[in-house]
């Protein structure tokens, strides 16, 4: 299992990094058709004793991909055959749009590291919905065929570019309204550095009325309360981070995801050359880098709402040990995505083996 470094050298280094995501999701894909994703299951599912409750929901792992892998809920049961407890589709907007111009995905190999600049490319939230429902569908029935927890299905949604500031509200709504009846729970996304002005969001005079608006839609829409959360940067400040924590109190919102990617080259250039992360140009650093402010932001999310406010940690999570790091920190659950392209289909079911192995000790 650990010789997916080698194939990733040989295979997929050379390639266009966007080219080698898709070729690799495919391969995901194909092997849950072909019913090798079932075999696979048995070695890489979480124990039945790794579950969590969180937010009214049992995650048969702590342990999750975060959203950007699958943007469209196209390979969902496939990856969760690979361990992942929960899978978090998107981010999905209201209209289809084609993201950024290529190139806009970047790997930094020795910092294991990625820099993208996407722009929230996918189908929309009326061609996903169904999907997410089909994906659904197919969990509960494998989970009854089998005795196993479904994993968790999350949904993502973020702003459509060519809607303006003014007009954000609406587009997130419009997004909930086809999408909360199919999501476990929803997430909105103000926190991407790819679309223009999208952080401006994340000021309380205007992260008030849209997480006041999306939590309505989505009462309104379901005969159910969808858990709500919130996605944030890390290069907030950390006055304005912990006013997030106090807005989410004060709305009732169910937690925060912490964090997104971030702007900021910190750290790059010990192993990466400048000039090669200067030739990037603009985007959001995600991958090992991103680890000490993304667990900075946990611990004060943690210190500043203490159990009121579910934490859900995500930036630079590698390996078992990061994912302990975390949920003793305070997260109730964990993400990770960047380490999947470097660590390869294997890497969920060792964090898996590696908590069970934790366990006893710490949990």
């Amino acid at each position: 299992m650990r010789l997916y470094p080698a194939f990733f050298k040989a295979a997929f280094s050379w390639m266009d990094p966007e080219l080698a995501h898709t070729l690799g999701f495919a391969g995901i894909k194909l092997a849950h058709r072909t019913g090798l994703g079932r075999a696979l299951s048995r070695v890489t599912a979480p124990d039945e004793g790794a579950e969590v409750n969180v937010m009214g929901l049992t995650f048969p792992s702590p342990f999750g991909l975060a959203a950007g892998f699958d943007k469209g809920a196209t390979g969902t049961h496939a990856l969760t055959q690979l361990g992942f407890g929960h899978v978090e589709i998107g981010t999905v907007t209201g209209q289809a749009q084609p993201g950024n111009p290529r190139p806009r995905l970047f790997r930094l190999v020795r910092d294991r590291a990625v820099i993208n600049r996407m722009g929230f490319n996918n189908d929309g939230a009326e061609a996903v919905a169904p999907r997410v429902a089909a994906a659904l569908q197919t969990l509960a029935q494998e989970s009854i065929r089998t005795g196993r927890r479904r994993p968790v299905v999350g949904v993502n949604i973020g702003k459509t570019k060519a809607v303006g500031l003014e007009d954000a509200t609406a587009d997130y709504v419009r997004s909930t309204r086809v999408l909360a009846p199919y999501a476990d729970y929803l997430v909105v996304n103000v926190s991407s550095p790819n679309t223009p002005g999208l952080r401006q969001l994340q000021e309380l005079d205007a992260l008030r009325p849209l997480l006041l608006a999306v939590r309505a839609e989505a009462d309104r829409v379901t005969g159910r309360r969808v858990p709500l959360l919130v996605k944030i940067a890390p290069d907030l400040a950390d006055e304005d981070v912990t006013a997030v924590a106090d807005l989410a109190l004060e709305l009732g919102l169910d937690g925060i995801v912490a964090t997104n990617t971030t702007i900021a080259r910190e750290g790059l250039g010990l192993r990466t050359n400048h000039d090669d992360v200067a030739a990037c140009g603009a985007g959001g650093l995600s991958g090992a880098p991103l680890r000490r402010r993304s667990l900075e932001v946990l611990r004060l999310l943690k210190e500043h709402a203490g159990e009121q406010l579910v934490l859900v940690s995500v930036g630079g999570v590698t390996t078992a040990r990061d994912v302990m790091e975390r949920l003793d920190a305070g997260a109730s659950l964990v993400q990770g995505y960047t380490a999947f392209l470097y660590e390869g289909p294997f890497w969920a079911g060792r964090i898996n083996r590696g908590l069970r192995r934790a366990a006893p000790e710490g949990r």
